[in-house]
């Protein structure tokens, strides 16, 4: 009894000592928040604009603390979206207390954003460049290849003496789980229509298709040739030079490298600051007068609220992530069409932009999403901006728009259908020793078997009837697919097929095939819809509408923690694990891109 005494105690001190933990912890975060939503910014005159992009890069910035939370360090750091990156870069084209723009590259990361949203920036930067003002980059650590192709913007550009730039080119690499499976006792049970929908490839093969190889290669080679065509036209080096640089596959030095045209100045941080003073005619004996983009992007929306003059509205209605069942700031589920809806309901929005930036998902729920984008184009402009990607479901909830602007960098596409199951009956049977029986009223009523272990494989494979009914479901969700696109790109059932199984396309070859009308980024978009509702002066209203900030964070809290922590310690392993941890999560019948993009 006495020991039962003791453990109950223990159990509730240890109960307190939870709550009291998780209650101080709410309160440092209500904090944070307030913080954050308080903050005023005064620049000064002669200050520069400082982009540093030191972390992963999403369409829209979150409202959710977490997000903006570094566990290891115990620290605040706002994480923009590139909405309110380009909102800020525009803002200070016009603001005469910035002198011009400082891109600090040094802690770029290499998953700060895909090559499309690169691209976006890079005009953005561009843009901000007719001003007049400058734009001078540089790095302490060296340059990534897209870190140097964004920075090939500037009007100059600054390394450390020992940082050589690595040109290397695009690869794609493929894991094939096949054999893995086969040791397990677990086989994919596989439907699909496409000759190109090899997302199914990896889990029945040891090797790439001749269908996947060729749109693989397509594609890179189209990625590369862009990246090598823009800083050649930037930095004005023939195209073959650079194609022959990396080639050679070597480490050149800085020195070696600014005689060729790549680098304009090898010089110490504190050098370039010295350089920046100069430029803003600070005197030496000063500091320079920095502001943070994350400080910054506060005035551009206090500016324009003040300068809100018109009812007349665009909005923007987000569609980023996976495609599923849940809708939240990383997936995009059923609840997404009322976005839409009340975007389309709303009276003073006159035009509507769907910014796409999702691989697919769920075919039912990307058909809920073109249904009600084909009502909001009955009732006015509706254009969609593509981002990094936007193929296979995200081109299905693309296709009923007005006109579909994507950058040539864009993967897009990839429309097709397959179904994947896993059955695992040697694993359950002949090696677990687990054994099932099935008791039914009806002749399928145990269609599919059971799952006898927590994981989300069968305890028997498909019967070759049931195999051909699903094979016959995913027919009809190809042939419906081919319908949405063919009536809202205008085209014929062979001409679309012809283009169509599966394939992934990038921005670029999808304009030169009918898929998508305009190259452009989000701005771009933006100007077309206004263009279209005939309206000069508007506002912008951002759908779906975020959370409370304070809300968001109570309900994200566990899975977001454990989320950051993964990938704090995971670092460039942590996009293995999402692929494989994905791999119990796809099963049924999707509309998905076969694969999963990272960049260098």
């Amino acid at each position: 009894m006495k020991n039962f005494l003791k453990y109950v105690l223990a159990t509730i001190v240890g109960i307190m000592i939870v709550n009291f933990m998780v209650f101080f912890f709410l309160l440092a975060f209500v904090g944070i928040v307030t913080a954050l939503s308080e903050k005023t910014v005064n620049v000064q005159d002669n200050s520069v604009l400082t982009i540093t992009l030191s972390s992963p890069l999403s369409d829209r910035t979150s409202a959710n603390p977490l997000d903006n939370f570094d566990f290891l360090s115990l620290n605040p750091q706002e994480r923009l979206g590139l909405n309110q990156i380009l909102e800020s870069i525009e803002y200070a084209a016009y603001d005469p207390k910035i002198r011009g723009i400082y891109l600090n590259l040094t802690d770029i990361q290499g998953n700060f954003g895909g090559l499309a949203s690169t691209e976006e920036l890079r005009q953005a930067l561009l843009q901000f460049k007719e001003s007049g003002k400058f734009i001078y980059s540089y790095s302490n650590l060296g340059y990534s290849q897209k870190a140097y192709y964004l920075a090939t913007v500037a009007d100059s550009i600054f390394v450390n003496p020992e940082t050589p730039l690595l040109l290397t080119g695009m690869s794609s690499n493929v894991t094939f789980y096949k054999e893995a499976l086969d040791k397990l006792g677990i086989r994919p049970e596989i439907v699909k229509v496409g000759k190109f929908k090899s997302a199914v490839e990896p889990f029945i093969a040891t090797e790439m298709s001749d269908a996947n190889r060729e749109q693989v290669q397509k594609y890179l080679g189209t990625f590369w040739n862009h990246v090598v065509q823009g800083i050649a036209e930037s930095r004005d080096i023939p195209a073959d030079s650079i194609q022959a640089l990396t080639d050679r596959f070597d480490f050149y030095t800085t020195e070696q490298l600014r005689a060729w045209g790549y680098f304009d100045g090898v010089c110490y941080e504190d050098e370039m600051l010295a350089f920046l003073k100069a430029e803003c005619g600070i005197p030496a004996h000063k500091g320079l007068r920095q502001v943070a983009l994350s400080d910054y992007r506060h005035i551009p929306a206090t500016a324009r609220a003040e300068a809100r003059q018109t009812q007349n509205k665009i909005a923007i209605i987000y569609a980023q992530g996976e495609i599923g069942l849940e809708q939240n700031t990383r997936s995009i589920g059923p609840d997404f069409v009322k976005s839409i809806r009340k975007a389309r309901e709303d009276q003073q929005v006159k035009a509507i932009v769907l910014r796409v930036n999702s691989p697919g998902g769920s075919a039912l729920t990307s058909d809920l999403i073109w249904r009600e984008v084909k009502l909001a184009k009955a009732a006015k402009p509706v254009v969609v901006s593509m981002g990094d990607v936007a193929a296979s479901g995200g081109y299905y909830i693309s296709c009923a728009a007005d006109v579909i602007v994507a950058e040539p960098t864009t993967l897009t596409g990839s429309i097709g259908i397959f179904g994947m199951f896993f059955s695992g009956d040697k694993l359950i049977r002949e090696k677990l020793g687990i054994h099932t029986e099935t008791v039914r009223t009806n002749a399928h009523s145990d269609f599919g078997g059971s799952y006898p272990l927590p994981l989300p494989v069968s305890s028997r494979p498909l019967s070759r009837y049931e195999k051909r009914v699903l094979q016959n479901y995913v027919n009809q969700g190809y042939e419906t697919f081919l319908s949405r696109v063919m009536e809202g790109r205008s085209m014929e059932r062979n001409e679309l097929d012809a283009i169509a199984q599966g394939r992934v396309w990038t921005g670029k070859d999808a304009q030169a095939i009918g898929l998508v009308d305009m190259l452009g980024g989000l701005n771009h978009a933006i100007g077309i819809a206004a263009g279209r509702a005939g309206i000069d002066s508007y506002d912008i209203v951002e759908y779906p509408t975020l959370k409370n900030p304070l809300e968001e964070l109570i309900s994200q809290l566990s899975g977001t923690i454990r989320m950051r922590i993964l990938k704090d310690e995971l670092g460039e392993g942590y996009a293995t694990w999402q692929e494989v941890k994905a791999i119990t999560r796809q099963q049924g019948i999707l509309a998905r891109m076969p694969f999963h993009i990272t960049d260098n």
